[in-house]
């Protein structure tokens, strides 16, 4: 069954182009651009996204290769390797941020109901960064040790979905806790922060904003025990205390009181020592909370693995945060499609099927719920002929 539309232009038409214009205008985009405009730009980074392209000439010779498509597919711009490091590097980066933005606050709101292993009746977030490695000679901007370039995408998780709310991208060089200054907190919501992010001063914002924290604890921090509550050893759980900060400063950077959980995983027999401000859950539940943040790793996994975040096709810092920014929103538009057309595969599998058939002139939802026609027309062998010769 044959639509007229590709696959592509029908993965547009969950793109609210009204607000790209919107960001495009903020920033002035298009200001003295007649052929080549930002949402060309967009969607030709788009396709090297979903199609995993290597290079800028890899993406123009395959353009170029379905160059009769292009047009029907919403690209109205020429395919042109210069043309499109030229966009790369000149133009905003924010335009693509905010975009991005768009499609999350979109996302979010799909996923509001969705489980994440914990029933909680507050939003709950993970974070955490990862660290991409970058040669020093071409990517000079990045410092990060005196022979190695990195950057750091720092991000904040809604676990529902596993969609994310807040992301940083950083040379190498930043600190995970100068990311905490930066984040809007919000009220009675839970925060699951690695051991990285332990700055007491910074976690006692956090109970000043009447929200939750969950962080483990170092082995070395000092404190004294105010009291303590029974637990059920057969689970895992040691202890569950209320302490205090016995540290000179410390103390002084945390004054209020905090609650120390200690647990033994049953799987690997390691011992874990939980910090938080919430002294109303459980402690099993806390445990259970800490070990969801790991869903924030298999989102960098993810993205690592299926987008084009590792290697870059322009050295710039603006042709980079472009580059992330729109691999970002390729990632939550196959979340919005994902719950849109109620998909039980995975999202690694839709990506993978768009790969292939993002040319083919057949109606998207049949393609992704594995339902595609085949226009063969078969005899049946025991079909009688109706003459005889």
């Amino acid at each position: 069954m044959r639509t007229g539309r590709t696959v592509f232009s029908q993965l547009l038409d969950f793109l609210p182009k009204h607000q790209f214009d919107r960001c495009v205008h903020r920033y002035r985009g298009n200001h003295r651009i007649r052929t080549f405009s930002c949402f060309d730009q967009y969607l030709y980074m788009m396709f090297a996204q979903i199609m995993y392209r290597q290079s800028l000439r890899d993406i123009e010779i395959c353009l170029r290769a379905t160059q009769a498509k292009l047009y029907h597919c919403g690209i109205r711009g020429k395919v042109s390797r210069n043309t499109l490091a030229k966009a790369n590097e000149l133009r905003d980066w924010r335009i693509y941020a905010d975009f991005a933005q768009v499609l999350i606050a979109r996302a979010r709101m799909l996923y509001a109901d969705d489980d994440f292993g914990v029933q909680l009746d507050r939003d709950v977030y993970a974070l955490d960064s990862t660290t991409i490695d970058l040669c020093l000679t071409l990517f000079p901007w990045a410092t990060f040790r005196q022979h190695k370039a990195a950057i750091k995408i720092h991000t904040l998780m809604d676990l529902r979905g596993s969609i994310p709310s807040f992301i940083r991208i950083t040379d190498g060089k930043t600190h995970d806790v100068n990311i905490l200054d930066e984040i809007v907190l919000e009220q009675g919501a839970l925060y699951a922060i690695d051991r990285g992010y332990l700055d007491f001063a910074r976690l006692y914002i956090f109970t000043q904003n009447l929200c939750f924290f969950i962080t483990r604890a170092k082995s070395n921090f000092d404190y004294a025990r105010i009291s303590y509550r029974s637990v059920d050893k057969s689970t895992g759980l040691r202890c569950d205390q209320t302490i205090r900060l016995a540290g000179y400063h410390t103390s002084q950077d945390y004054p209020a009181v905090l609650r120390r959980i200690s647990y033994v995983d049953p799987d690997t027999n390691k011992k874990l020592t939980f910090l938080t401000n919430n002294f109303t859950l459980p402690a099993m539940t806390i445990t259970k909370l800490y070990k969801c943040r790991w869903q924030i790793e298999l989102f960098f996994k993810w993205i690592k693995q299926y987008l084009r975040i590792k290697s870059f096709f322009d050295t710039s810092v603006n042709a980079v945060k472009t580059q992330i920014w729109i691999a970002i929103s390729v990632y939550v538009l196959v979340a919005i499609v994902k719950k849109e057309l109620k998909l039980e595969m995975s999202l690694a599998e839709i990506l993978q099927i768009l790969s292939i058939m993002l040319f083919e002139q057949v109606p998207m939802e049949q393609v992704l719920m594995n339902n595609v026609p085949q226009n063969v027309i078969c005899q049946s062998r025991k079909q009688l002929y109706l003459f005889n010769l």
